[in-house]
């Protein structure tokens, strides 16, 4: 009997012992559960106001003719960053860097507009918010040039500030994407009333206050600049449109500011203010004729300004209210956003974390690029330091000024061009509607309107070569898919094989870049590399060598009957630079057939393959003379009248205004 009992007591007490270190257990993993609870609840919440289309017209970067008093305050406490830059000087290709922490032009997605997809690896980086607990918000726009993702947002529906975080936990952390309008380009267009007020009234207030703009607010704003006051930059010929517009868009901006003021007023009423790191920014610079879509300091720089709140002043190097030389660019943004939540940053992120505790001491350079704009095919890469900005054109045959519509919807750019037709301006005036030099240089200090082009300078040759070489280095490190041509690119996605097929050893950048380099140089001393390339096996690299025939114009002549043959290349974009080569040397029959079978093909899809080879075509169309226009009428027509709104139809829609039809 006892020994039963001892063992019932042993059993007993192993139970006990079996149950305890059970509960202990559960006890520290519910322990361990809140911890990672508290940690995920104790990290910043982090904003993003986001303008458009604005360069620094701020009073708190000493404009002098702005009103912007709610950014002024928002500065004052804040750390405002004096060298911020887009990558992309237009909205979609800069918002790609944005999202992705990777340059547009590295991923394919530099063109406007193209709406590419990529590896499904390079995830936006609020997914990697989302999983660490973030409650991820983007205010309708995305127009990140890409297609949108799954699992990134918990709310991308919204538009009035009361729905921001309508299902975020109690005390969930959460990142924002908000965007305003009140600044976009489209403030230009139409009267007043059909645009900023109408839009300042129903869609730029009311989602903060939950009532329109009262008639006395709007009347406060509208009218604010008197157009007679105005400081035009050298560019800028001095016409009553153009006065109008930028007095009109200073009228924008105290407005969009006013919207800004309204939000931070929301956030603070919210006690929100005190836990959130605040950014606010551009998407670009602009907006009037050579800032938005331009490689200038008047398309890339941005204002920029960032306010932390004093319990997460321990995670930045500088104090409140201070500004800062640090060279930053939106690549830097979704590692700095990983950094600031105590998230590892993916390895394939190009950007470099700008605030946080891995932040570094900053880096020298911010790079840039122009590519397709709209309807135009254009190529510009650009470096930018503290001091100066180098640029290099790769398309300089083409003027700056070529005609987007969007862009002349504004009476300025019209006013512009008529001013230049009638030979009203002068020297800096007229030079965006002629060809580009090969390269530029600029002094930021001396020149901050960048007109003074000091390529050629001996005395600025080691800067020359300092920033052609940093711009050489990013090319390579980050693989640039800038040298592409749109419908090679496009179709290779089509087959599955766009992003990868291109960084391994199908592309040979090298080559590649050499070839686009010496072509734009417009150098009769080429010609033997520039035959090669017209027998080369890469389409690419034949794109280019007809790309340096049409520069050299008359000197390419030993090269005709290698572009004539290069007229039935399989590549349709080879086909298009090399009949514009032709053209130029006298050639029309053979010109007018290739072109117009490429025309006739009717296929369609949106940010399609074929979409970008006929706007590439039209636009080669568009520099021949008006009685050799006339060969394409019928293909033109055909293409106009289609539904829809693609590139190559405004390309259409414009040649036949220019015939008279």
């Amino acid at each position: 009997m006892n020994s039963d009992i001892i063992k019932n007591r042993s059993l007993y007490s192993s139970l006990l012992i079996f149950i305890s270190a059970i509960l202990i257990l559960v006890q520290s993993g519910c322990e361990a559960l809140r911890d990672e609870d508290t940690e995920v609840r104790h990290k910043p919440n982090i904003i993003f106001l986001v303008s458009e289309d604005n360069s620094a017209f701020l009073g708190s970067y000493g404009d002098s003719l702005a009103y912007t008093p709610n950014l002024d305050r928002f500065a004052d406490s804040g750390i405002v960053y004096k060298n911020a830059f887009a990558n992309a000087p237009v909205c979609a290709p800069a918002r790609s860097s944005l999202i992705t922490g990777m340059y547009a032009n590295s991923l394919g997605s530099h063109h406007m507009r193209s709406l590419v997809e990529i590896p499904e690896d390079f995830r936006f980086f609020p997914h990697y918010l989302r999983d660490a607990g973030y409650y991820t918000v983007n205010r309708i726009k995305k127009d990140y040039n890409i297609f949108d993702q799954d699992g990134i947002w918990d709310n991308d529906e919204w538009w009035n500030y009361p729905d921001m975080l309508k299902d975020r936990e109690e005390g969930q952390p959460f990142f924002v994407m908000y965007n305003t309008w009140m600044s976009h380009e489209d403030k230009l267009h139409g009267s007043r009333e059909e645009r900023m007020l109408e839009y300042y009234i129903n869609s730029s207030i009311q989602p903060m206050t939950g009532e329109p703009a009262s008639q006395e607010r709007v009347n406060y704003f509208n009218h604010m600049h008197d157009p007679a006051s105005m400081q035009l930059p050298p560019y800028h010929p001095d016409t009553p449109e153009m006065r109008e517009d930028w007095a009109r868009y200073y009228d924008a901006m105290s407005m969009m500011d006013d919207e800004i003021g309204e939000f931070l007023n929301n956030l603070e009423r919210d006690g929100l203010l005190d836990n959130t790191i605040v950014f606010y920014f551009s998407d670009h610079g602009g907006v009037l004729g050579r800032s938005k879509r331009f490689t200038f300091e008047s398309g890339l720089h941005v204002p920029f300004i960032v306010h932390v709140p004093e319990k997460y002043q321990h995670m930045v190097h500088d104090e409140p209210g201070s500004r800062t030389a640090r060279v930053i660019s939106f690549v830097d943004l979704a590692p700095t956003v990983m950094n600031l939540a105590g998230l590892e940053i993916p390895e394939h992120f190009q950007g470099e974390p700008f605030l946080g505790p891995n932040s570094g001491n900053g880096k020298e350079f911010a790079f840039g690029f122009r590519g397709r704009m709209d309807e135009r095919y254009d190529l510009s890469l650009t470096v930018r330091n503290k001091d100066y900005r180098y640029i290099r054109n790769y398309m300089p045959h083409w003027p700056w000024a070529q005609r987007v519509n969007y862009l002349w919807r504004a009476e300025s750019m019209k006013s512009w061009e008529q001013a230049y037709k009638d030979g009203r301006t002068d020297e800096y005036q007229s030079r965006f509607w002629e060809p580009k030099p090969a390269e530029e240089l600029y002094s930021i200090h001396d020149d901050p309107h960048n007109v003074n082009n000091l390529a050629s300078e001996q005395d600025y040759r080691h800067v020359l070569e300092e920033m052609r070489n940093a711009m050489e280095e990013w090319v390579f490190r980050t693989n640039s898919k800038s040298f592409i041509p749109e419908g090679e690119y496009l179709k290779a996605l089509g087959e599955n094989i766009g992003y990868e097929y291109f960084t391994g050893r199908n592309y040979d950048l090298g080559h590649i870049y050499e070839i686009a380099s010496l072509a734009t140089l417009g150098d009769p001393v080429h010609l033997p590399e520039l035959e090669n390339a017209l027998l080369h096996e890469d389409s690419i690299i034949r794109y280019w060598g007809a790309v340096g025939a049409r520069i050299l114009g008359n000197e390419s002549e030993e090269l005709e009957d290698l572009l004539i043959r290069n007229l039935e290349y399989e590549s349709l974009d080879v086909r298009i630079a090399s009949a514009e080569a032709l053209y130029f040397l006298g050639h029309r029959k053979e010109v007018f057939a290739t072109l117009k079978e490429i025309l006739q093909n009717r296929e369609f899809e949106p940010f399609g393959p074929m979409e970008a080879i006929r706007t590439h075509a039209l636009n080669a169309v568009d520099v021949m003379q008006p009685e050799d226009k006339l060969q394409f009428k019928e293909e033109i027509e055909a293409i106009a009248s289609r539904e829809g709104n693609g590139y190559d139809k405004r390309v259409a829609e414009y040649l036949l205004t220019q015939l008279g039809f």
